[in-house]
Parts: structure tokens; sequence; C-alpha cells
């Protein structure tokens, strides 16, 4: 996971430098990661189209050696090479989802590790030193995030020091600029919208907005599980109308305990996510919320192109 969180963090960190804003950077950061990821979209949507063809062939195998449960196994293994599918494509995809989350938390959490805002070894003295500082005071004991609860103990020094030296007649001003100057290296502005991206919902319980984010993250999650679930009944009705239309009984779903697997992962990512996107600072939960609006307007891109080119093959092979 380290070596993708530093990936991440390095273009998270120019992002960061270009637009000198973290919001910003977390939502740029969002979309490039869907751009990558729209091939491995696709090829999984393809991937459920083609599973939902093979029913009638699975149902089939499954009449035929249902006495022998080891001619059925190989049967299946053979034509799932055939059709070069795996049974697991959508626990791959839900894998692929839960490594990139884990990544993206371990980014955002400890942002002086994969965000370096100067050469490693001359920031690693500064965060000694100011760790050590910060422990001292007793400041930010209550932040499980050390890293964030530094960034907040450099911020409120900065500025202490900036309203300080704003003054006329300041003794060892030079000394109070050079520690100044210090803390300014270390400083990384997470305000976005007037809510501090750093901030973890289940330390700040008297800070009603910084729920905002987390709660829309759960509407989209919801409107992301509502557009799966109707493409999959839609498909259903489908079948269902062309076995009546065919005289044929409505046969049992050979791919009945995959789809179940792969519903109860959908279902699962989004509330696995919410539990840790209150225990986290809310950059997580803002990349969350940026991922699920583009993932709904690319499945319904995707969706839609798909059906098109299946109402095509339909035309074509009814005309030949």
């Amino acid at each position: 996971m380290g070596f993708i969180s530093e990936i991440f963090g390095y273009l998270l960190n120019w992002l960061y430098n270009f637009f000198n804003n973290y919001g910003i950077a977390i939502i740029v950061f969002s979309i490039i990661l869907r751009i990558i990821l729209i091939p491995i979209t696709i090829k999984q949507q393809q991937s459920l189209k083609k599973s939902a063809k093979l029913q009638k062939e699975m149902a089939d195998i499954q009449k035929k050696y249902k006495n022998n449960p080891e001619k059925l196994n190989q049967e299946t293994i053979e034509l799932y090479k055939r059709e070069k599918m795996s049974p697991f494509s959508g626990c791959l995809s839900s894998i692929l989802q839960l490594i990139i989350i884990l990544s993206v938390f371990f980014l955002v959490s400890q942002p002086l590790t994969y965000m370096p805002r100067m050469n490693k070894e001359e920031q690693a003295q500064l965060v000694e030193k100011y760790t050590a500082e910060m422990t001292e005071s007793g400041y930010g004991q209550n932040n499980n995030y050390k890293q964030i609860a530094l960034l907040d103990y450099v911020e409120t020094r900065y500025q202490d020091l900036n309203n300080q030296l704003a003054q006329e007649n300041v003794e060892n001003r030079e000394e109070l600029e050079a520690q100044r100057e210090e803390y300014n290296k270390l400083r990384l502005n997470m305000e976005f919208l007037g809510l501090d991206l750093s901030k973890v919902p289940t330390q700040s319980l008297n800070d009603w907005k910084v729920y905002i984010i987390p709660g829309l993250y759960v509407i989209t999650s919801v409107i992301s599980i509502k557009i799966t679930t109707m493409t999959q009944n839609k498909k259903k009705k489908k079948d269902i109308i062309v076995q009546n239309a065919e005289g044929k009984e409505e046969e049992p779903d050979p791919m009945e305990q995959m789809q179940a697997m792969n519903k109860s992962m959908m279902y699962m990512m989004p509330i696995m996510s919410v539990m840790i996107a209150v225990i986290a600072p809310l950059g997580l939960a803002l990349y969350w919320l940026i991922s699920n609006v583009l993932m709904i307007i690319e499945r319904l891109i995707i969706n839609k192109i798909m059906e098109v080119k299946e109402s095509k093959q339909e035309e074509e092979t009814a005309n030949g």
C-alpha cells in the first residue's frame, strides 16, 4: 500500500503546488484516477453483460451433469476458459477498489510522509523538532493522526507569530521571523470552501459542517447502488419476456450465487467507506464523494453505449 500511496502522493503534491489549494488538488486527483480506471470499468461492465449471456449454457450444463459434480465443475471451467472469462471478475474489481481506498487513506492521514514539503532529510528534522515541541505543550493529544495534529499545531503557531510580528517594537524580531519561516516550510493549507479537510468527524462532534461531505457521499452511494440495481433488474425482466415469448418456463439463474456475492460486495464497499470516512480526515471523504459522482456519470454513459450496441446486434441478428 505504501508504494501506491507514494505514487499518489507525488501526484497530489504536484497538484497542490499547482493549484495552491488542497481541496481542488483532491478533486483533480480524483478525476485523473477515474480516467485511468475507465478501461477497467468498461471491462467490468462487459464482463457482467457476458456473464448474463452465459446463463443458458450454464443452465444446460447443470441439467446435464447434475448427478456428476466432478464433470459439472470441469465443464463449467471449460466454459469460462472458452469465453475467456473469470467467475471472480467482480471480486477482483472490488479488491482493486479496496487497495485504492487504503492507499488514499494513508495518503490523506499522513500528508507529511507522502506529500513532502522539502527534501526528506530537512523535513524529517523539522517534523521531529516540532513533534517534540507539540507533545511537550500538550497540543493535539486527542488527535489519533499525529501528522494532522502537527500540521494544525504548525498553522496555529505560524498565525500566532504573524500576529506578534505585526506589532511594533517586537523583541527578538529576527529570531521570531526565522522560526516563522521554519513553520511556513511545513504548512499545508487544508481549507476548502470554509471546511478544514484535516478535521476528523468523530473528533469534531460539535461542528456540524464536518458531516456535510460524508453525508453527500452517502447520498451519492445510494444513487450509485440504485442505478446498478435498476440495470440488473432491467436485464432480468428482459430475459423473462424473451423466455415467455419463446414459451419457456423461467429457468433458475445459474449465476445467482456469483451475482449474490457481487451484490454483497456492492453494498459492503459503501458501508465500509462510510465507517472509515467518519474516523478519517475529511480529505478522504471528499475524494470518495467526487469519485462517486464521476462513477455515476461514467456508468450512465457506459450503460447507454452498451444498450445501443446490443440493440444494433439484435437488429442485425433478426435481419440476418
